[in-house]
């Protein structure tokens, strides 16, 4: 009996100890640190009902251990920055990583009956697994915790959830490993294939960002490309259109001084007036000082232009800016993009965006403004515009969300007469 006090309040402390260094965290340390304390102190306190008042009632040790169950999810949850499916599978896979050395402690006192080395062994293995744990995957785990284009992992969760039932009908529940030892090799045997299992979910789980992430970086030298080519063909044209209107302005002063000569002012300022309609034509429209940005916004310019759109615009943005470039450039093309696409079928009055962006050392602000006619979904855990179009489809707006969130920015979005308004604004 002592030894199973002790068993189940190492259990504990190491449950709660992973959870408290693999959950990425809401509150401050010391707050999360005292949540931590107070929950183990929940968490371990009813053992005494289970192992010293109880010690042989199945349906005490059965509602103790639901109890302690919840409380310890829950704990996980509380603590947990997003509070999703992410913060759940770390607090189920942190019982199994701890249900594990637990067995090996039992393992050890089943063949030598020696309470110091088992409580050793337990102490031991627990620390070995958590350190290996914590230098191998630490921050990848805090990393995908925070990332918001990971999407759900309801899924994944069941399997921390089936190893853990299946380690407890092995081990503990109906009956103990110490009365059915024959069950060693099968029980080791299963610890390897859930250490197996998790690596194998944890790469599958990083391969799908770097495959995320690399389709992002694509599209956005792709949008960059095609800026660069637009603006290098209307540089082109510009250029080409003003080398003729230069050659022909000694064409042009010959006729204003023929026309001086005999008195023709008005011809003049025809005259004058189509020579400067010329020269706006072939101007190339610069929308801010920031190269990058400006080769983005050129491009879902003229493709606004070619969908007659009306694009009315307030721009300011740095030359040098305190963000990414590239990840700034791919946040406004995605949000202008999903405005485009929410207009371009309107009738002609209603094809309007309105864009505000001002970026510059101190802070960033983004408002665009457009029409909208078919209802739109939100999110119910974001808040934030759902793709019409399937599971495949919302990336561009994850990955504003991605980039709302490492820049500590707020991202938002309200309707109002008739005018859907996006928001994302940061304060360096």
């Amino acid at each position: 009996m002592y030894y199973k006090n002790i068993s189940y309040t190492l259990s504990h402390i190491f449950v709660v100890l992973f959870m408290y260094l693999f959950v990425a965290h809401r509150y401050s340390r010391l707050k999360t640190a005292a949540i931590c304390i107070a929950s183990f102190l929940a968490i371990t306190i009813p053992n005494i009902l289970k192992l010293n008042i109880f010690p042989d009632n199945r349906l005490c040790y059965f509602l103790v251990t639901i109890y302690q169950i919840a409380l310890t999810q829950l704990t996980g949850l509380f603590i947990s920055v997003k509070r999703d499916s992410k913060a759940l599978f770390v607090g189920l896979s942190a019982s199994n990583y701890v249900i594990a050395g637990s067995i090996m402690a039992a393992i050890v006192h089943i063949f030598t009956g020696n309470l110091i080395l088992c409580t050793a062994c337990c102490i031991l293995t627990h620390i070995i697994i958590l350190y290996i744990l914590y230098i191998k995957i630490h921050d990848i785990w805090i990393d995908y915790q925070k990332k918001e284009m990971m999407g759900s992992w309801w899924m994944l969760c069941l399997i921390p959830v089936f190893f853990y039932c299946g380690f407890s009908s092995l081990t503990f529940f109906p009956f103990t490993i110490d009365d059915h030892p024959e069950n060693i090799p099968g029980v080791v045997l299963f610890i390897i294939a859930m250490f197996a299992s998790h690596v194998i979910v944890l790469r599958y789980v990083s391969s799908e960002s770097q495959r995320t992430e690399i389709y992002w970086q694509n599209a956005l030298y792709e949008s960059y490309i095609k800026g660069l080519e637009n603006q290098y063909y209307l540089v082109e044209q510009s250029e080409k259109n003003l080398r003729i209107l230069r050659h022909d302005m000694r064409h042009y002063s010959g006729l204003i001084d023929s026309l001086l000569e005999q008195g023709e002012y008005h011809e003049i300022k025809q005259v004058t007036e189509h020579i400067n309609k010329v020269t706006d034509e072939n101007k190339v429209t610069r929308y801010c000082s920031n190269l990058i940005a400006n080769t983005m916004l050129s491009s879902m310019m003229e493709r606004a232009s070619s969908l007659g759109i009306e694009v009315q615009r307030d721009i300011i943005i740095s030359r040098e800016i305190p963000v990414d470039s590239y990840e700034f450039a791919i946040v406004v093309a995605n949000l202008l993009d999903n405005a485009i696409d929410c207009v371009k079928d309107l009738v002609e009055k209603r094809k309007i965006l309105d864009i505000k962006i001002r970026c510059g050392q101190d802070h960033l602000l983004i408002h665009i403004k457009n029409a909208y006619e078919n209802e739109i979904l939100f999110d119910p855990e974001t808040g934030l515009p759902k793709s019409r179009k399937g599971k495949n489809h919302g990336f561009g707006m994850q990955s504003i969300q991605a980039f709302s969130d490492k820049v500590g920015g707020t991202l938002g979005c309200y309707c109002e007469n008739d005018m859907f308004h996006m928001m994302l604004f940061a304060k360096f």
